[in-house]
């Protein structure tokens, strides 16, 4: 195929060429209409590109088969027999990927490291998750994605189960055996999602980890924003093999997705991959170098502790993306939050997540020498700097299996069902009726239709106390919960 063209950018031009007049949505009408104060902000071309693919970028029958021509090459560009574009992230991909495999009432195993959107999707569905957990690193207080014996007991035990869930690279950057769970999954006749939501660029350098495609899932969710070169809520999911039913997949994201797509997303998801395809080996082969340095500056820093290739061993990792720098900040005698915190306040460093133990930063292909210096120099000054900082009372990290749940009913019933919000001492032992996931990364530690544990109440009280941030908890400082009513 020819990846020099760029189809919706190409419409988009034509549309311009033309000088087409709209006399339907966006209201603001290519801007005309927008507050000048808030172009002045954003600037003309965001509105101007703002165009409507249905009688805009293409006709009302959509003959010209824009989207879908742009979808072709993405396929063709990373492997896939076809790829879906979504423009409401990949917490709407992922969701019709799960309810394309499993309905109401079927169990689809779902690895528990899974971000709330995957809990959502369960949810809303009415599937019945079995829980696969991941491996807890006792030492660092991150968990490592199921392996495939983990998987294969699971299916053993749940032979009625429709399909697997697996998420990976994790938050942290450490990967799964997508292979290996592959095989297994397809040995008993079911597809593999993988949840890929960190790995878009994972398809374009042969240095960085296996990318499930090439790894044989059935089905792979990829959040172009994140790691990618399109803007946000960008999220592509390709499909192979005969497990999934192309149509059925279609069918399940046209009833979740939006009918006002937007050709902002469309724009950028179209110009990255024509980007990868004609540079990304050589623009991610130099984010590889950068990353090298960086890690070496790094492990040359007293009081961080950048995490490596020691995590990949059985029971641990199967691979690191080098493009992920996990740091613990414990030796300085902070928190990750605590760093994060002031990293952007000091240094005007943004990281992207922070817990209790570490922060993680994201290098991507964007990266150039003054945001590889800045960032060096920024870890260097909060090393130098943490003694000045307030001691805060320390998060009750969880032991390993500890938030290994037990399940009472399914996320659905107990979502759904009568509910009531009781002081978050008086909820151990009962069960919770409502998401509670620390963010970023977003992962729960509490889902619906789980026995709350002490520890997880410990956990989460300490934190919030220590920086934690619960925002979609009713009551995002934990004082109560909502559980089941009795």
């Amino acid at each position: 195929m020819d990846h020099s063209r760029a189809p919706v950018l190409e419409a988009l031009e034509a549309f311009r060429r033309r000088g087409d007049v709209v006399y339907g949505p966006p209201g603001h009408r290519q801007g005309r209409g927008a507050d000048p104060r808030v172009v002045q902000v954003v600037g003309e071309g965001v509105f101007a590109s703002d165009v409507l693919t249905l009688n805009g970028l293409d006709d009302r029958r959509e003959s010209q088969g824009v989207v879908s021509q742009a979808e072709d090459l993405m396929a063709d560009a990373v492997g896939a027999q076809k790829t879906f574009f979504s423009t409401c992230g990949s917490s709407l991909s992922v969701k019709a990927a799960m309810i394309s495999v499993a309905g109401p009432g079927e169990k689809l195993l779902v690895s528990r490291n899974a971000h709330k959107s995957v809990v959502a999707g369960v949810i809303i569905s009415g599937i019945e998750p079995v829980w696969v957990h991941p491996h807890f690193d006792a030492d660092l207080h991150l968990a490592h994605p199921p392996e495939p014996a983990d998987v294969r007991r699971a299916l053993e035990a749940n032979p009625d189960a429709r399909g697997m869930l697996l998420i990976t690279p994790t938050d942290w950057g450490t990967c799964a055996d997508i292979a290996g769970v592959a095989r297994v999954c397809h040995e008993f006749g079911v597809p593999l999602i993988v949840d890929e939501a960190w790995g878009a660029h994972l398809p374009f350098h042969p240095d960085l980890p296996a990318w499930g495609v090439n790894a044989g899932a059935d089905v792979v969710v990829t959040s172009v924003h994140k790691m990618g070169g399109a803007i946000e809520q960008s999220s592509v999911f390709h499909l192979q093999g005969d497990l999934v039913d192309p149509e059925v997949l279609k069918q399940r994201e046209d009833l979740l997705g939006t009918t006002s797509s937007s050709a902002l997303v469309y724009l950028t998801l179209d110009g990255w991959r024509r980007h990868m395809v004609e540079q990304g080996e050589e623009l991610l082969g130099a984010a590889l170098q950068r990353a090298a340095r960086l890690r070496a500056a790094v492990d040359g820093i007293e009081g961080l502790e950048l995490m490596g290739r020691e995590v990949v061993r059985p029971q641990g990792a199967f691979d690191l993306d080098p493009l992920a720098l996990t740091i613990d900040v414990r030796p300085l005698g902070i928190s990750g939050y605590q760093a994060g915190d002031w990293l952007r306040a000091a240094c005007h460093v943004d990281v992207g997540s922070a817990d209790a133990c570490r922060i993680g930063v994201r290098l991507t292909h964007a990266e150039d020498d003054a945001s590889e210096e800045l960032l060096a120099r920024s870890l260097r000054r909060l090393a130098a700097e943490a003694g000045d900082l307030e001691r805060q009372p320390a998060t009750r990290l969880p032991s390993p299996g500890s938030l290994e749940l037990q399940n009472a009913m399914t996320p659905r019933e107990a979502f759904f069902g009568r509910v009531e919000q009781v002081p978050i001492a008086e909820a151990v032992g009962r069960v919770v009726a409502e998401l509670v996931s620390p963010y970023p990364p977003g992962v729960p530690v509490l889902a619906p239709g789980e026995v709350v544990s002490r520890e997880a109440v410990e956990y989460l009280t300490s934190g919030v106390a220590a920086g934690m941030l619960v925002p979609d908890a009713a009551d995002p400082s934990v004082g109560t919960l909502r559980v089941v009513a009795r």
